[in-house]
């Protein structure tokens, strides 16, 4: 297994059946306040959208075949970076949004934990919740999780899906497609605002690549939405 955290291009992932690349959207304004974000639609900050730019300079690098993203302007505007450099369209699927989190959405991580500190901490033991009254995490997995794959299908034998989306559906998306158990998905350090994992397809099915790749590591802000 290769893991880099440098963004470099790690040669011998080339040539080795379809790739698929899990592209965490640039920095919103509410990743910065820690306030979960879910399905609000947040747009990115200039900070976000530099973030975008960069990182699309290097995954043009890697010659994607096709990009897929949430439908959710902070995932669209990033994945509109590297279609502006690639010529590749953007097909935008609902399935990819971030998990659905009810009354949780909007508030910060310390108001979550002093309003529904025993739900907060259920999830973070691995359990199933309905954060905020939204989504379960296998649930946002169920969705997401097709879409990668009914696009990674029509790739040719060695290419390469983009698929830009959200901190914690990337995190379940990757969890079902490596055959995890959901309640190791926690397991799965976040990605950082525009980092991305890789998953490439192998003998046995899916296997990571490279995970949180992009940059020099940095504090992860907000990596469930």
């Amino acid at each position: 297994m290769a893991v880099s955290t440098t963004g470099e291009v790690t040669a011998g992932n080339q040539g080795r059946g379809r790739r698929v690349i899990l592209w965490r959207h640039g920095q919103t304004s509410w990743n910065v306040e820690r306030r979960f974000q879910g399905t609000t639609d947040v747009e990115l900050t200039g900070t976000g959208v530099a973030q975008a730019r960069r990182a699309a300079r290097l995954l043009a690098s890697l010659g994607p075949d096709a990009i897929v993203a949430s439908d959710l302007s902070r995932a669209a505007n990033t994945a509109a970076e590297l279609a502006a450099l690639t010529g590749l369209d953007v097909t935008l699927d609902e399935g990819l949004r971030e998990t659905y989190a009810g009354v949780w959405q909007g508030l910060t991580h310390d108001e979550i934990i002093a309003r529904y500190g025993e739900e907060y901490a259920a999830w973070k033991r691995g359990e199933p919740v309905r954060r905020g009254g939204g989504e379960l995490e296998t649930e946002v997995a169920d969705r997401a999780a097709p879409v990668v794959l009914r696009h990674a299908e029509k790739l040719p034998d060695d290419g390469t899906l983009v698929v830009v989306s959200h901190g914690g559906t990337i995190r379940t998306t990757i969890g079902r497609l490596l055959g995890l158990e959901a309640h190791h998905w926690e397991s799965l350090g976040g990605l950082s605002n525009c980092c991305w994992s890789v998953l490439g397809e192998g003998a046995r099915g899916w296997r990571l690549l490279e995970h949180n790749a992009g940059t020099l590591p940095e504090p992860v802000l907000g990596d469930d939405d």
